[in-house]
């Protein structure tokens, strides 16, 4: 894993496509924003965890 330091308005590049910038630095929390073509998927890990320790069939609803 490569860890690197930013300053807020500070970006990395990943790629020819990806930008990460460092938008806010608060105590407990980093808020930044990605720039990625439209047809990567971009999700927090925590949410696709939630989505598959979901049984598929809850994703069915009665009708």
């Amino acid at each position: 894993m490569l860890v690197l330091s930013r300053k807020v308005g500070q970006r990395i590049l990943i790629g020819d496509q990806i930008t990460v910038t460092v938008v806010r630095v608060a105590p407990g929390a980093v808020r930044i924003g990605i720039d990625a073509p439209e047809h990567m998927a971009i999700v927090r890990e925590e949410i696709k965890q939630d989505q598959e320790s979901q049984p598929e069939d809850s994703n069915l609803t009665a009708g």
